[in-house]
């Protein structure tokens, strides 16, 4: 009888060893913040994920530009990748809605423009042109760019260069494409080891392979110094993993499963999903990545709930040409912004650079030079979808970030369309920001789908 039970209880052991080590722990409440796991599933994957992906599919979302061929500043790269799947189509300009065209220098819309009548026009240029010189004029609109550039955590491609080009995100997925070996590791080994204000002489865990044949001790030391930083920088460090997590579940998630010569097949590999994220194969590592993720998806809901005012304005139209849907477009995404701000545990940023005024100022630098940094090492990329996903979602990111720290300039948005707001958002940065949120949360509804897919393996 005693054989039998445990026979019994070894059964029951190994029947669910995947789930009981991989998710057990991704519950409960996130460090620094006063919300919890299971509040963040519930509301994204029945409130939030369905409306959202619709907006996404629209034409002012699904097309981005971007200059895909800047150099890597930081060191020389050996080649690009050469893989069939890391190929990016961009569309031919009679592919791209003439609104989007047309308007992508503008920080609003075409239709924004349209609002001042030629009396208006004239009084709103008129106390510039007729006072100032070409050259005066020149150098205030330098001013105005180096205030815009002041304000943001990312590179912004310069949509006017001749090497931009927009791109469906719809027909260029993100998903695996093969890339991986030591180029891919020194995109993520440089933005861990050179911009997350750590110290060399502490080692972060899962530097390779090797470590789990080590004794943990490297981790046990990463951490213990991490906790002991600033909330700022923990929260930084949070937002690199999660970000880094995010990406490795949408890889696992459209996996190429089949690759023969009539067909190509994608789907979820639970095998890689596990290899990245279950608790025993990372040495304990899987369960934090994922609980960053969580915090990184609230970093980015508060700022869209943030945001909300600046949407809300009647310049800012979702104009690609085509009145009638770009008006039920704003509609639905003035909906998910309503239902960002309605979402009742948030992240707290006041409790973000709240010491010392200078040494907040310049704490809150420090961390928006490294995220600048970090978006310019996507240029480095050497698989071109890579980089067109690496490039939006970081430009999503720091989109996020600078709507954070804006509250004051968005509080202030004018009232009145003859005045030009403080705060604004360029069309790039626009679509960048749903577009990475959108990442995010098909990440957290991924992981659903993860659960039930290793429940039923199991």
């Amino acid at each position: 009888m005693q054989a039998v039970v445990f026979i019994l209880l070894f059964l029951l052991q190994v029947s669910d060893p995947v789930r009981a080590r991989c998710f057990c722990q991704v519950t409960g409440h996130l460090d620094d913040c006063a919300c919890d796991v299971e509040t963040i599933d519930d509301f994204n994957n029945n409130q939030l994920f369905p409306k959202l992906q619709t907006l996404l599919e629209s034409d002012y979302f699904r097309f981005y530009k971007v200059n895909l061929h800047k150099p890597c500043p930081f060191w020389t790269s050996s080649s690009h990748c050469g893989l069939r799947d890391c190929a990016v189509k961009p569309c031919l300009p009679s592919e791209v809605p003439e609104g989007i065209r047309s308007s992508s220098h503008n920080k609003y819309s075409k239709e924004s423009n349209q609002q001042l009548d030629g009396c208006e026009q004239a009084e709103h240029l008129g106390a510039v042109d007729v006072s100032l010189s070409e050259k005066t004029r020149e150098a205030l609109q330098d001013w105005s760019r180096h205030d815009d550039e002041a304000e943001r955590f990312c590179v912004v491609d310069d949509e006017e260069s001749p090497d931009s080009q927009h791109v469906d995100l719809l027909l260029n997925p993100e998903r695996f494409t093969g890339y991986k070996g030591p180029e891919a590791w020194q995109i993520w080994n440089s933005i861990y080891e050179e911009n997350c204000f750590k110290p060399l002489t502490v080692k972060r865990p899962l530097l390779s392979d090797s470590f789990l044949s080590s004794s943990g001790h490297e981790a046990r030391t990463f951490y213990s110094w991490l906790k002991g930083q600033c909330v700022e920088k923990r929260a930084f460090y949070r937002l690199i993993s999660g970000l880094h997590a995010s990406i490795n579940i949408h890889l696992s998630a459209r996996y190429l499963l089949d690759d023969s010569w009539y067909q190509k097949k994608w789907g979820h590999n639970a095998s890689e999903f596990r290899r990245r994220f279950d608790s025993e194969l990372t040495a304990g590592e899987g369960p934090r990545r994922l609980l960053n993720l969580y915090f990184l998806y609230l970093i980015e809901l508060r700022a869209l709930a943030k945001a909300l005012p600046f949407f809300q304005q009647p310049s800012f139209q979702l104009y690609t040409g085509r009145a009638e849907e770009d008006h039920k477009h704003k509609e639905l995404l003035l909906q998910i912004l309503q239902a960002a701000r309605s979402f009742p545990l948030h992240f707290d940023e006041t409790s973000l650079f709240a010491g010392d005024e200078k040494e907040a100022a310049k704490l809150k630098e420090d961390i928006r030079l490294a995220f600048l940094n970090i978006s310019r090492i996507m240029d480095c990329v050497g698989c071109f979808k890579c980089r067109l996903w690496g490039k939006l979602q970081t430009q999503g990111l720091g989109t996020a970030l600078k709507i954070l720290f804006s509250g004051r300039q968005i509080e202030a948005l004018p009232k009145s369309s003859r005045q030009t707001p403080r705060f604004q958002l360029s069309r790039q940065e626009v679509v960048s920001l749903l577009n990475a949120f959108g990442r995010i949360s098909t990440s957290v509804r991924e992981l659903q789908n993860f659960r039930s897919l290793l429940s039923e393996n199991t």
